[in-house]
Parts: C-alpha cells; structure tokens; sequence
C-alpha cells in the first residue's frame, strides 16, 4: 500500500457513517445481529447513510428481472431491523451518480499494485481470473468512491473488509496529496475509519461453526432468514450441528468447540446477555433442550423484525417512495462534493 500520512487531524468536515450492502440472495441473522442492529443503533447519534449497492451486485452475473426486487427486500430489512428512513438515509447506490463519476476519478489515483493486493478478487475469480469481469476487480475501488462520496468517516465493516477499507484511505490520502483542497484546506477528504465492535459481529453457519454464516451458501439450512417463520427457525435450530457431550459451564470451555460457541453467541446475542450468562443458566444441558430454549429466544427476538419486513415486502410502492427520497438527499450531499472535485481536478468549466 502507499506510504501517504494516515491522519485526520487537519479534516475538519462533519462526522458522517456510510455502509452498503449487496441486494444479492436473503439477509439472515448473522446480517440482522452483525450489521443491522448496529446501523439501527448508530442512527441515533450519527449522521448516516446506507445504500444498498447493486453496481456492486452486477460485477457477478444477476437476473436482471429480479434485481428492483432484491433491492427492495434488502431496503425492506434495514427498515424492519429499525433504521427509520427521517433519521437514516436508505437508498439504492445506482441512484446516484456520483458513485460511478467518483469510481471513474478513483482509478486514475489507486495504483495497480494496491488493487492487485486485494484478496478478495482472487478468492471471488477463483482459478480462472481472466474471464473475471473488470468490474470485479476495480470493485475496491467503486467502494472507495460510495464511502468519500459523502466524504464518510466513519464505516461499520467485518473483518472480510478490512482491507477494502485500507485502501479507501489510501486513494483518499493520495488524491489529499496530489491535488490538496480549495481555499488551502490541507485533507480534502477524510481517511475513513473502521466501527468493528459490537456483540454478535461474527455469526457462523448453522451448519459448519467454523465458517461464517452467508446468504450465498448453498444450504438454506446453515442460517436463519429474517423472513423466515417460527416453525422454520425452531427446525434449522434442532438441526443445527454441535458435537458429543453437553452444555458447558465457562467461556473456556468453549475452546476448540466452534458448533457450541457459535449457538451460545447466538444466544447471547439475541437475548443481550453474556456468553457466561448462557452457559450458567445452561450449565451441564443436553443439546435437546438447550437449542429448544434458543430457537424460543429467537423466535421471540426475530418476529417483530420478521413481521415488519414482511409488511413492507407487501407494499412495494411504499418502498420505492423511501428509497427515492433516500435517494434524492443522496444526491444533494454528493453533489456539492463531486463539484468540489472536478473543479480540484482542474477540467474545463468546473469552476464555481
């Protein structure tokens, strides 16, 4: 990566959150306790914007007939997870140009060995990169754009996007040294920084502990849709892998345990207690009654969530209106940026 300076002392623009998520296959629990709950939380004591990425989605093959509804169920599930579209912006990213005009001024600053770096474009391309679209290589780079766009500050990521993250801060601190600010301000744009923390970051499947749990995994029985019903929860739960033995009664214990961890993290994290309140209360258990108290605890916790976003798949339209007023506001904070940047730039009649 490069070696440009890394601090944000000198920016002095609004703190603001920005994440996005692909309208790509059912948002699940480990989406609803890794990420939702948290954008939900953050937007009462900042200002953020979440798009629903599907410039992103269509770097891999999509059924063009079923994207608008992809990104309906994904705007559906922010809604029904608590972000509350007066607080929070929820829009749809190919709604706003300024993503693809920025991405475009981004690859002239990233550098190819920085892209090149990227692990994710070799674990997505697999064997065969070169029949890999260019859209999914240069993605890193459209992700740097959706997040300076706003000039955010602050992005809520998993460690599988760590890196993305990284090299967001160093097109930013790069375009900050080559082209500098008007009016002398030092940082253009800020180096955005991670929000990792919280409690249930890391659900993993269902069906193999040691893997994290994903929409895009072939079985539907390695994690719990937020649109799935009571009977569906409590079934995939009483299926859900674990090893010989019983509940154990300390968080050391745990160890080299993933199955068991995983079920007592979803427990934890759904009835907001600890991981040692768990396994006190369960101390000793069988696995049949343990996954019978959690599916009860999920089953509880989920319905609410499960029953809004089934209204709000009902109703379409009003979905569409959100995601257009979400939309327009997008567009009346990436505007003035955007001008700000051609004119930085130096191209023909962008001066203000």
């Amino acid at each position: 990566m490069s070696t440009n300076d890394t601090s944000n002392s000198d920016y002095k623009g609004p703190e603001r959150v920005f994440s996005g998520v692909q309208p790509t296959g059912s948002l699940h629990l480990g989406n609803y306790l890794g990420a939702l709950k948290k954008f939900a939380r953050l937007q009462h004591d900042h200002e953020c914007v979440y798009c629903i990425v599907d410039l992103h989605a269509i770097t891999l093959p999509q059924d063009p007939s079923k994207l608008a509804d992809q990104t309906r169920h994904i705007a559906a599930a922010f809604l029904a997870a608590g972000v509350e579209p007066d607080k929070a912006l929820v829009y749809a990213q190919s709604a706003v140009p300024a993503h693809t005009e920025l991405a475009w001024y981004f690859n002239c600053v990233a550098r190819m060995g920085w892209v090149q770096r990227m692990t994710q474009f070799k674990d997505k391309s697999g064997k065969n990169a070169e029949a890999a679209s260019v859209g999914l290589f240069t993605y890193p780079v459209l992700q740097a754009a959706d997040i300076l766009a706003f000039k955010a500050t602050h992005v809520p990521v998993g460690e599988d996007q760590k890196q993305h993250l990284e090299l967001s801060r160093d097109i930013a601190a790069k375009f900050n040294h080559d082209f500098g600010a008007p009016q002398g301000q030092p940082n253009f744009f800020p180096l955005p920084e991670p929000l990792i923390d919280g409690p249930g970051a890391r659900v993993m499947s269902l069906r193999d502990g040691t893997k994290k749990m994903s929409k895009s995994d072939p079985s539907d029985a390695s994690r719990i849709n937020l649109t799935d019903d009571a009977t569906v929860i409590a079934k995939k739960i009483r299926k859900a892998k674990t090893d010989t033995g019983h509940v154990p009664g300390t968080v050391e214990e745990l160890d080299g345990r993933p199955d068991i961890a995983n079920l007592v993290g979803i427990y934890a994290a759904l009835a907001d207690i600890s991981d040692a309140d768990v396994l006190a209360q369960h101390d000793g258990s069988q696995f049949g009654p343990f996954k019978s108290a959690l599916a009860d605890v999920a089953v509880e916790a989920l319905r609410p969530v499960s029953d809004l976003m089934r209204r709000y798949l009902a109703d379409p339209d009003e979905l569409d209106r959100i995601l257009a007023r979400s939309a327009d506001a997008a567009r009346t904070i990436s505007e003035p940026i955007l001008t700000d940047v051609r004119q930085i730039i130096g191209f023909h009649g962008s001066q203000l």
